[in-house]
């Protein structure tokens, strides 16, 4: 298995942080992961995307130009790389923010209102983690077993709070029927 994976959308959607969940999530399931994380000057409100290979053989780039997953966070985004997605492969999408669904019928489309998810479930800003909770389901790239150990990986322990949180969030995407 090789699998590219593109998280896109504006900084301060936590992309980065979603980003290095995925690769710390491949790293406990034993994988060989790249994590290229790339935003603008502006940060906050800009836009960012993140790079992600989780693979059983090494990595010669970490370098995603044809990623086999998207996953989408605003609408410049989904734009920008909907037409780069290998054949076959899927897209994502944060439907309270896209408005668009894609037109290819070569790749597998999932669509979830993860912003508005977030806002009515009182887990402000973790729709990424919703999003995230989605593809995981339906992926197969990641082990829903490994999600407790990445996520304490990723959030400080001095804020154990936002542990339970983020946990909530990805369940919350990965049993979201729409």
């Amino acid at each position: 298995m090789n699998k590219q994976i593109l998280i896109a959308g504006f900084g301060g959607q936590g992309i980065l942080f979603s980003g290095k969940f995925l690769a710390y999530e491949g790293l406990i399931d034993g994988k060989e992961v790249s994590w290229l994380p790339s935003y603008g000057p502006e940060m906050r409100g800009g836009t960012a995307n993140c790079s992600i290979i989780i693979s059983d053989e090494k990595i010669g780039s970490p370098i995603v130009d044809k990623p086999d997953v998207l996953i989408a966070m605003n609408t410049p985004s989904f734009d920008k790389y909907i037409t780069e997605i290998n054949p076959g492969g899927q897209v994502f999408v944060d439907s309270s923010l896209i408005e668009k669904k894609s037109e290819r019928d070569d790749i597998e489309a999932h669509y979830i209102p993860a912003t508005q998810l977030a806002s009515e479930k009182n887990l402000s800003g973790l729709a990424n983690m919703i999003i995230l909770g989605m593809f995981i389901k339906h992926s197969g790239i990641i082990p829903f077993e490994n999600i407790e150990k990445a996520m304490k990986k990723v959030v400080s322990a001095k804020k154990p709070q936002l542990f339970d949180l983020n946990m909530e969030a990805i369940k919350l995407g990965y049993e979201y029927e729409g």
